[in-house]
């Protein structure tokens, strides 16, 4: 679940993690299942190279453990997998998972249905990832569901390892949950929690949504 994918939100290669479907939907996914084919062609529509531009330079060289969380129909998950990464691809949304699933049949992602704030399946799984995707998904969270969810995105994270996280800014689309924050309060979260900034930059919005921009941020838990 994401809103365009940073434009705005089983299958598996093992199968360690469990890809039942999410009993509790979270508030962030509103609005997203039902509208799941026509927001595919719209994730679709723009490339990873597009919507990754500023930041690609620090992400890790193949082969690396990845996770893209709130992956929506797998573009960026594929994308990376296809230059030898070893990716996991969380998805809360079920009708947004089967079209990754079958849009990306080929790509080797791993699938897992999981939501923040917790992300309780990848949690207890143990892995711990290179490089963690979050693009177009913190603004669905509630400002009390930040801390946790720092928390959960942290633990997740090898030493040396990278959060590369988009923040979205301007107004909200009818029947979306989403939440406006300046980036300095994620900034802070990540700081208390022993993550580094390393990149901070704006960008106007890829399909030229009135009012809409975004913030970019990385950052690195130290080794």
């Amino acid at each position: 679940m994401n809103d365009a994918n940073g434009v705005d939100g089983a299958n598996g290669v093992d199968g360690a993690i469990d890809v039942n479907a999410v009993n509790d939907a979270p508030a962030g996914t509103e609005g997203y299942g039902e509208a799941a084919e026509q927001l595919a062609v719209q994730y679709e529509s723009v490339s990873f190279a597009e919507v990754h531009r500023e930041l690609r330079h620090l992400y890790p060289t193949p082969p690396a453990a990845v996770l893209d969380v709130g992956a929506g129909t797998g573009r960026d998950a594929a994308a990376l997998a296809a230059l030898g990464h070893r990716v996991v691809a969380a998805e809360p949304t079920p009708e947004l998972r089967a079209i990754g699933e079958r849009l990306h049949a080929a790509a080797g992602i791993r699938w897992v249905a999981d939501a923040l704030p917790g992300l309780p399946r990848l949690t207890a799984a143990r892995e711990r990832y290179d490089l963690v995707l979050l693009t177009a998904v913190w603004m669905h969270l509630a400002p009390s569901e930040r801390p946790p969810a720092m928390d959960a995105l942290a633990a997740l994270l090898a030493p040396g390892g990278r959060l590369a996280l988009t923040l979205r800014h301007g107004p909200v689309p009818p029947g979306r949950r989403m939440f406006d924050l300046p980036p300095e309060h994620t900034v802070d979260l990540a700081a208390a929690r022993g993550l580094q900034l390393l990149h901070r930059s704006t960008r106007p919005d890829l399909h030229g949504r009135d009012g809409v921009h975004w913030t970019s941020l990385v950052l690195e838990r130290p080794r």
